[in-house]
Order: C-alpha cells, then structure tokens, then sequence
C-alpha cells in the first residue's frame, strides 16, 4: 500500500491506497535535497512576490501614469487571486498530481510575470498580477505537499521544514531588499521580470529532481464548493482592503457588503461542504485540534507579521528619510534572523517537539513586537537601539513559529487531502495579513487624527507644527505595534491550547512514502 503524502502518529491507522511510488522500504530519496532547492526557490518566489513590488509602486506608477487611488490594485489584484483560489489550488495538485502542478504552476508564473514586466498600461499591469496570484495559488500547497512526501526521516524532514519556515517569515523582508535594488539600479520592471529565469529555470529541474504523487480513489471536483470557497475569500480579503483605504473605513457600505457577502458565502461553503460526497475541504483536515490550531495560529502570526513590516517600512522612508534601498537593508537582520532561528529549531524539533517551541517563539515573538513601541522621531531616533534588538527578538521567536507550526499543520492529515491541508495554511496566512493590514492600519489612521485632535492648540508653535507629522506619526506607530502584540498574544494563547502534538507525534521513518 501507499501512505504518499501521509502523516500519521504512532498506531494510528493508515488507508489502503494504491501504490503510485517508490515505497518507504526502497529508502530515502538520493535526490531529496535538491529537490528541496527547487521547492525553496518557488516558495521564496510566491513569499517575496508580495513585497518586492512594493518599494517599486512609485515608479511604475509614474511610468503607466496610475493615479494614487488605483495605486493599490498592483498589490490588491496579486493577493485577492492568491488568498481566493488557494484550496481549489490545493485540490488540483492532489488531483493533478503535485509534480505536474508544480511545473505547470512556475511555467504559468513565469509567463504572468513576463506579461507584468512588459506592461505598457496599467490594466495589463494588473492582469499580469492577478495571474500571478492565481498560478501561485497552485503553486504554494504543491510545494508544501511535496515537501511533505519528499522527506521521511524526522530529522530530515525537520532541518527541511526549516527551510520552508525561514523563508515563510524572512521571503517579505527578502523581497523588499531585491526590490530596492531592482528599483534604484536597474527599472521597476524587473521586479516583476526577474521571476522569469528564475521560474522557468525551477521547472525544468523539477522534471528530473522531483517526485510525482497525487491523490487517488475519487477524484470529483466540487465545483459548488470551489465558487462558494473563492468567491467568499475574494469578497473577504477585498472587504479587508477596502477597509484599510483611506476614506473608506469599515464603516462604508462597500465595505460592509462586501464583508456580509463573505460571511453568508463562506457559512454556505461550511453547510455545503457537510453535505456534499466529494468536498473541497473536508472538515476532518480543520476540524482536528492540532491542525486547526496551526492554521489560527498562522492566520494571526500572518495578521502582525504583514502589518509590523508595512509599518516600519514607513517609519523607515517617511520618518526617518532612509531611500527605497536603505529601507530594503534595513529589514536585513530579520531576514538573517529567521534564516538563523529556523536552522537552530529545525535541530531541536525532533528532540523536544513542537509545543515548546511554538510557546517559547511566540513570547519572544510578542516581546520584540512590543520593544518597537520604544521608536522616536528625529533626533531621538536610534535604528541600533531602538529597532535593531526588537527586529531580531521577533524574527527568531518567529522562527520557533513557522517551522514546528508547518509540521503540525499537517500531522495525521489522510494522503489525498494533503494539498488542500497546505493550502488552508497557506489561506491562512493570506487572509490573515490581510485582516491584520486592515485592522491596524485604521487603528494607525485613528491614532494619528487623535494626537492631532489633542495637540491642536501647540500646532500653532512653529517650532512644534514643524515636527508635528513625525511625531504624530510615530504615536499611530507605536499604538499599532502594540496592537499588534495583541494579535501574537493571541497567537501564544492558541498555540499553548490547541498544540498538542508531541515528538512521538511527528512522522516517523516510514510513516511517508515518497
């Protein structure tokens, strides 16, 4: 029998499949790391996707004239298709077969992103990063799946799983320096077409590197699931979106629309999804304690995550004058610390399991979270000080995140529903970057209009007035960092409840046919 794809804890019991490769007695796969090299670099490619282009958003806005308003639909179209079509992208690669997927999904990447770095308007600019979206939305849970069933030995798959999760949390900052450099040296274009080589040059050592595996038995798509599943997320993470826009707010009636459309959509797909023979998510990959902690525990780590860097992307350009390249530099260190961590954890995964260090991450995670409310403007400011040791304490409390949170996310999880297991991860970092970008940038907003609100009599102090947008800035930063804190708070007390996945609970050698 085949367990492709399987992870399950000692004693539990295994379903009789078909064989369709190599089994678990012939030994691990000789070419297993290198197949780990092409895995990272697409996974590196989907992460860094949504944050190169942003530093560039200024250029190529005044090269195809897009007017401010619209300025957001380069970021808004790449992750509306990524976070809507991820668990019908997660079904395909099961039903598909992952390999094949997989090179389909960086062939389709590589196009999309072509057709972005030639934009001549702002509506193929657009298209082209939808399309992106969509192809990585295919290629994030492939990826995660063939990860799983790549490696077998605990420790192995740990050190590789430390891989995914140093590029899971460091990928955005990456992104922001490639941007930087891309922008300021050569043109706005090339953040979109360095993918091209890249992309293509991982298909074509996916072919002999990686092995195929898919799901088998019944292989029905659920097509009322898959319209209710990505017309919901798309109205959700757009609603979220919509909210964070300046003039909008969550109290507009776009907004609200949009929002109540997801909540009825989604509540339909939950209704849909226990009724129906052939679901698009079974609830049994959600409805586990473990997994599903994992996937909340992701959604709220994305929620601070995604909003830390937007805000100290801004404290770094806007308040502190740094360029484009010197606040792609700046994030260097949380890189250099998620890369470091994620190597140290995924050595002590398999010794001590993952809870401890789930709960250990995510304290220090909160604790460097909220050090950067100790930021200032002006004179007063320190990056060394003040944004330095903060920045490091949260990448590696990260790091002893990502990695264990990856695993966890999928123990005990059947062969064929491994895609659609990786892809719920994957929507739930999407979604709740989303969430928390909408979320703390009004609460930012209502800082900033509130210290104006009580500082109104002093503005008409020159000397005051001069430093007035600085320091009022800063104040909304420093209410929305610890907002933020919140959320990974949050994320500690998940992790601490529903984790309770132990050592012996991870797979053991031949627990998973590659």
């Amino acid at each position: 029998m085949s367990t492709e794809g399987l992870v399950t804890p000692p004693g539990a019991a295994i379903p009789d499949e078909p064989t369709t490769a190599r089994t678990a007695v012939d030994g691990p796969d000789p070419k297993r790391w290198l197949a780990l090299a092409v895995i990272a670099i697409a996974q590196l490619m989907i992460i860094l996707d949504a944050s190169i282009v942003n530093i560039a958003l200024p250029d190529a806005a005044a090269d195809l004239g897009i007017s401010q308003a619209n300025l957001q639909w380069v970021v808004t179209a790449y992750t509306l298709a990524f976070g809507g079509l991820l668990l019908l992208g997660g079904r395909i690669a099961d039903f598909m077969g992952r390999k094949r997927a997989f090179i389909v999904a960086l062939i389709g990447f590589a196009i999309a992103s072509g057709l972005g770095g030639i934009a001549p308007n702002e509506a193929m600019l657009y298209l082209a990063r939808a399309l992106q979206g969509a192809f990585a939305a295919l290629m994030a849970p492939a990826a995660l799946s063939l990860l799983t069933i790549t490696f077998t030995d605990p420790k192995e798959r740990a050190r590789a799983f430390g891989v995914f999760g140093a590029i899971s949390g460091g990928g955005a900052a990456i992104g922001l320096i490639l941007g930087g450099v891309l922008t300021e040296y050569a043109s706005w274009r090339w953040t979109l077409g360095v993918n091209v080589p890249i992309a293509l040059a991982a298909a074509a050592f996916a072919v002999p590197l990686v092995k195929e595996s898919r799901a088998e038995g019944d292989r029905h798509f659920d097509i009322p699931g898959v319209l209710l599943s990505a017309v919901g997320l798309v109205s959700l993470v757009y609603g979220f979106t919509k909210a964070a826009e300046e003039g909008v707010g969550w109290g507009d009636p776009v907004t609200i629309t949009l929002l109540v459309v997801a909540v009825v959509l989604l509540a339909a797909f939950v209704v849909w999804e226990t009724r129906t023979a052939h679901p698009l998510l079974p609830l049994r990959v959600v409805l586990d304690r473990t997994r599903g902690g994992s996937y909340l525990l992701f959604l709220l780590v994305g929620a601070g995550l995604f909003a830390m860097f937007l805000f100290l992307t801004l404290y770094f350009q806007e308040t502190l004058g740094y360029t484009p390249l010197e606040a792609g530099w700046a994030f260097l260190p949380f890189s250099g610390g998620i890369i470091l961590g994620a190597g140290v954890v995924s050595q002590l995964l398999p010794r001590v399991g993952p809870r401890p260090l789930i709960i250990i991450g995510s304290v220090m995670a909160v604790v460097g979270m909220l050090s950067l409310i100790r930021i200032e403007a002006g004179d007063d400011s320190s990056y060394v000080s003040q944004v330095l040791p903060a920045m490091l304490l949260l990448s590696l409390g990260l790091a002893a995140v990502f990695v264990p949170t990856a695993s966890t996310a999928l123990v005990g999880v059947e062969a064929r529903d491994t895609g659609v297991a990786s892809a719920v991860l994957n929507t739930a970092q999407q979604v709740g970057g989303s969430l928390g970008l909408a979320i703390l940038t009004t609460i930012f907003a209502s800082s900033v209009t509130g210290w104006y609100e009580d500082n109104a009599a002093s503005l008409t102090d020159p000397a005051f007035a001069a430093t007035a947008e600085a320091q009022a800035s800063v104040t909304g930063y420093h209410v929305a960092f610890a907002a933020a804190s919140g959320l990974l708070l949050l994320a500690l007390i998940v992790g601490a409840v529903f984790i309770r996945a132990k050592k012996e609970d991870l797979p053991t050698e031949g627990a998973i046919a590659a």
